[in-house]
């Protein structure tokens, strides 16, 4: 594994990802785990053997109302966790493990890892009630654990429409809590690359 201190959404960040599933996709494959890969895991796969081959980024990246409301807000809520929590979030950067990597949102410490997501108030809610992390993003954030071989992420809920002090909803995971997931990710991701890896071939 190599880190790379690179900032999120820069040309040399993107020319790091080229060719590679990266965390926040590794839900695609992840679904029906232990049975044959669906539609958008192999639309996925198909994507970066395109990317592999080309040496271009794959037409399949997307701007929405989400996305954009992400890269606004994340500084707020990373200043929030900061402040509330007494510590410094670091540059996430890029760990590179070849055919794959990871770009968490930051690093704490030399041993903790967040992931920041700003939603809307229902979801936020939703988050507030179920007093756990968005399942949404389980293999996102069990990936972080994974790649950055840190002990643990603080998958962090922001929403701007609750008032102070419920704004930022923390859960934290433990990567002894997670040992068979990681493993089950594992397993799943090496058969996945191989997917990449034989469509590559039949591109070729």
């Amino acid at each position: 594994m190599q880190f790379h201190d690179v900032q999120q959404n820069t040309e040399a960040w993107l020319a790091l990802r080229l060719g590679k599933a990266t965390c926040s996709s590794f839900g695609l494959f992840m679904a029906n785990d232990g049975k044959a890969f669906g539609e958008p895991a192999k639309k996925y796969a198909l994507q970066i053997a395109l990317e592999i081959d080309t040496g271009r980024k794959a037409e399949y990246s997307f701007s929405s109302e989400h996305t954009e409301r992400g890269h606004e807000q994340e500084p707020i809520a990373r200043m929030l966790y900061e402040e509330e929590n007494f510590v410094s979030v670091g540059n996430g950067g890029f760990f590179d493990w070849g055919d794959y990597g990871d770009s968490p949102d930051g690093l704490v410490g030399d041993d903790g890892v967040v992931e920041i997501k700003s939603v809307t108030a229902a979801v936020h809610y939703a988050t507030l009630m179920r007093q756990s992390f968005d399942p949404a993003y389980r293999w996102q954030l069990i990936g972080h654990l994974d790649c950055t071989t840190r002990d643990w992420v603080d998958f962090i809920s922001y929403c701007g429409e609750f008032k102070e002090g419920k704004q930022l909803i923390v859960h934290r995971l433990h990567r002894s809590d997670y040992t068979a997931d990681i493993e089950r990710l594992r397993q799943r991701r090496a058969d996945f690359i191989g997917l990449v890896h034989q469509i590559l071939n039949n591109i070729r």
